[in-house]
């Protein structure tokens, strides 16, 4: 998987242009919110899904909250509500961060870009996407269902328990994708993996107009090198 945050951004003044790729197997997913219905709820505490019972019950231990199936076709049928709104993770490198744009539509993948340039499907790769240059111009149309938003992935091994695996987490936020080239700087400013804070992070304010706004979004913050940093520095980073 080609890492496309370069074109995402290279139309804006604060790009950060970079070339990474992975393809890894994953044994669970740290998500950040669940559909109730067929309503999306934002969680304030990590979920984490795995097809693998051995991950899951040692994700409860870890983390708190108990394995239970949920309706899913997919293969990590088994979902912890955690208590953890943060956890230590280790970023093995910056090749495991990657971004694109994307827009799902009734048939699957409508739009898959870089923020130039078409990344699919094939007969499209290569062409001019017709994406605005501006991100605010780009979160304007997403809004509107007209554009797509970022998809940012980022693979990681658990800092309790590395031993268990790969996890990936996968976000389309906006507020995560203006900071990714920081978080990517970070990583690379060491030589080797390095831990970091993966956290949910609650924002609370009241506009001029007196409307009270409440959202949460995900945060990434390195803490230092893998074998530097201590499990005391999560609790400062949450």
């Amino acid at each position: 998987m080609a890492n496309n945050l370069k074109r995402i951004w290279d139309t804006d003044p604060d790009s950060k242009p970079r070339e990474r790729q992975f393809s890894e197997d994953f044994v669970g997913r740290f998500r950040s919110g669940r559909l109730v219905g067929k309503q999306p709820e934002a969680l304030n505490e990590w979920r984490v899904t795995s097809g693998d019972p051995v991950v899951a019950d040692k994700i409860a231990e870890l983390f708190g909250g108990a394995a239970e199936e949920w309706d899913t076709d997919k293969e990590d049928n088994l979902e912890v509500l955690t208590d953890a709104a943060s956890v230590e993770i280790i970023i093995e490198s910056s090749d495991k961060i990657d971004a694109s744009m994307k827009l799902f539509g009734m048939q699957g993948l409508a739009h898959h870009c870089d923020g130039v340039e078409y990344l699919s499907p094939d007969e499209d790769k290569g062409t001019p996407c017709g994406c605005p240059p501006l991100l605010q111009d780009r979160k304007d149309k997403a809004r509107a269902g007209r554009g797509p938003k970022p998809s940012i992935d980022v693979v990681f091994k658990l800092a309790q328990a590395p031993e268990l695996g790969l996890f990936r987490f996968n976000s389309g936020s906006w507020e995560l994708v203006k900071v990714l080239h920081t978080v990517i700087a970070d990583v690379d400013g060491y030589d080797g993996p390095v831990r970091a804070a993966l956290s949910i992070e609650n924002v609370s304010y009241t506009t001029k107009a007196g409307r009270d706004v409440s959202y949460n979004k995900p945060v990434i913050k390195v803490l230092g090198a893998a074998e530097a940093a201590q499990p005391a520095d999560l609790a400062k980073a949450a």
